[in-house]
């Protein structure tokens, strides 16, 4: 049985804290229904977080499979037939599961594709500033994964967002943004070079999956936006460049403790 944490207007502001150590107690199972360019990148991340990841994308298992994960992931960055299919079912399982609209807005199929499975209310959706106003309808998108537009300029569209879906939105930025229909949390830090490793937004996407399987949705996406912001920093502190920095961010993603987690989440007082 998974055990999830309290989530209320007044849950203390450490929350991200407990969820990190839930996280590593349990070893949520978490399937990623993910483009094809980010799955090694993405296992390799759930693993060293602590979570045990699973890439089933087959239409006729993903529904099945999605029932006994405890979270699960739908990135729209290569969205085949098949994904497409897998997608419709995994959502339809009743597991708490992540919306990742890779590129909406700027391409029809995947964005056809978000519209159709909002309705399924993703426990988290997680993009970049342009993505979340396109899925909001405020926005044509950015160019390609590339957003032009800052994290607090989709502030309104992801309260939108949240409010339709019931969930949580992350807005990825210079400072990640968290909201629901309540609260509002932020997340600064981080380094830039994880925007020059493939696959460091889409593993955060998975992340925030692994942790929906152990805390409520806004905990679990503030707990991953934390653990993206300290990891990141401490492997871009001792990385020649983005090479070295994709292994080194998988060591600290694997070191990091929920201790490690304090003073790191922005809440209104």
């Amino acid at each position: 049985m998974v055990v999830r944490t309290s989530s209320s207007p007044s849950a203390p502001a450490e929350a991200h804290t407990q969820a990190l150590a839930l996280l590593r107690e349990t070893s949520p199972l978490t399937q990623c229904i993910t483009n094809a360019v980010v799955t090694n990148f993405t296992a390799n991340a759930l693993l060293a977080l602590g979570a045990a990841p699973a890439m089933c994308d087959i239409p006729g298992e993903a529904g099945m499979f999605a029932r006994i994960a405890g979270g699960v992931l739908v990135n729209l960055g290569t969205p085949t037939a098949e994904q497409r299919d897998a997608a419709r079912e995994a959502v339809s399982a009743g597991t708490p599961w992540v919306l990742d609209p890779v590129a909406v807005g700027a391409l029809p199929v995947r964005t056809a594709l978000a519209h159709e499975v909002l309705d399924a209310r993703p426990a988290i959706i997680r993009g970049n500033a342009s993505e979340i106003l396109a899925l909001a309808g405020a926005g044509s998108g950015g160019r390609g994964v590339d957003t032009t537009d800052a994290a607090d300029d989709a502030l309104d569209a992801a309260r939108t967002l949240a409010v339709r879906t019931g969930g949580t939105v992350a807005v990825s930025g210079e400072t990640d943004l968290i909201v629901d229909a309540t609260r509002t949390a932020r997340v600064p830090g981080g380094s830039a070079l994880l925007t020059k490793v493939t696959g460091g937004g889409c593993a955060l996407g998975a992340a925030m999956a692994a942790f929906a399987a152990v805390a409520e949705p806004f905990e679990a996406a503030t707990a991953a936006s934390a653990v993206w912001a300290v990891a990141s920093e401490r492997a871009a502190s001792g990385a020649r460049g983005p090479g070295s920095f994709a292994v080194a961010f998988l060591d600290e993603l694997a070191a990091i403790e929920p201790a490690d987690l304090r003073d790191r989440v922005e809440l209104p007082r």
